[in-house]
């Protein structure tokens, strides 16, 4: 996790800095609505190399963003989901929602 210091100064840039990336958002999107398991991630994400998923949920991991949770099975299960603070940033993803929605409409 970054410290104060390491952060930008505007608020805005750190929560760009944090979840700005297009893959980021769209990983975020889909654990709004249950844990997911690294394959269903990728096969949902259409585009994302392997590498690419696995560096954006290991920076949010590292950022407090999301749990990593791993079951004591064979083979081994593991379960991302949003942490409290990830959580806490489900208005802002739907707010970019509904923003979406209403723009698309706006063109029809």
């Amino acid at each position: 996790m970054l410290t104060r210091e390491e952060l930008p100064e505007c608020p805005v840039a750190t929560c760009v800095q944090l979840i700005g990336s297009k893959w980021k958002l769209l990983i975020l999107r889909n654990l709004l609505s249950r844990p997911w398991r690294f394959n269903e991630l990728k096969k949902s994400l259409d585009g994302i190399s392997q590498k690419v998923l696995t560096d954006s949920l290991r920076s949010m991991e590292e950022d407090g963003i999301i749990i990593r949770t791993v079951y004591p099975e064979v083979p081994p299960r593991v379960e991302y989901s949003l942490s409290e603070l990830g959580e806490s940033m489900r208005p802002i993803l739907m707010a970019m929602q509904d923003w979406g929605s209403n723009y698309k409409n706006s063109l029809e």
